[in-house]
């Protein structure tokens, strides 16, 4: 049995992650499971820094396989922004009322054909001998006026996927349907790919 551990305590990312990655003999553990405490300071000004310094301290103090990912919202109108802030893009790390009250306010003056946003995951996966494995994925939509649905977290319930019809948003949809079309989805499927041809 591998044991990859998650450089996260979210129990909802793992099980996500344990979805796409079902390698046979592999099994996922969050950090507590694993019993690591790593809490590096996420410093850097990209998904992929960010994802490897979470990665580089999980894989020392674990010594063995490890996944890290980052991930966040980019707004065109915003040039960019919230960008690697997303999660604390309000002040308080994970507030997502206040994430997206911020959001909805900075955009109160532009109309929807300028609200074009996308999701962007990055993953990094070090294995137990140390060698890196990266991964990218995007999912391209816009910022809607209002929240809506109550299946995702984050910035879910305010961005409008072109994929899904530019309809419902992502907390409009259930998980399945959801990974099917996201962001993490599509970086974990890239990663699936890159690590079945090493």
């Amino acid at each position: 049995m591998k044991t990859v551990v998650i450089a996260s305590n979210n129990a909802h990312k793992v099980s996500e992650i344990a979805d796409a990655l079902n390698f046979e003999g592999w099994e996922f553990k969050t950090l507590q499971q694993a019993g690591i405490e790593s809490d590096p300071e996420e410093n850097a000004q990209t998904f992929l820094e960010n994802a490897r310094i979470k990665a580089r301290a999980a894989h020392e103090a674990w010594g063995g396989a490890v996944l890290a990912d980052d991930s966040g919202l980019e707004v065109d109108a915003l040039g960019g922004n919230p960008g690697v802030f997303s999660a604390r893009y309000a002040g308080l790390h994970g507030d997502d009322e206040a994430n997206n009250a911020k959001l909805l306010a900075e955009l109160s003056d532009v109309p929807q054909s300028s609200r074009t946003a996308r999701f962007v995951c990055t993953l990094v996966f070090i294995d137990e001998d140390g060698s890196e494995t990266t991964a990218r994925g995007t999912v391209e939509g816009i910022i809607g006026f209002e929240a809506r649905g109550t299946e995702g977290f984050g910035y879910d319930p305010l961005f409008i996927p072109d994929v899904l019809g530019g309809v419902k948003t992502l907390a409009e949809v259930t998980q399945q349907e959801k990974s099917a079309v996201s962001h993490r989805g599509n970086a974990l499927r890239e990663l699936k790919k890159k690590l079945l041809n090493a």
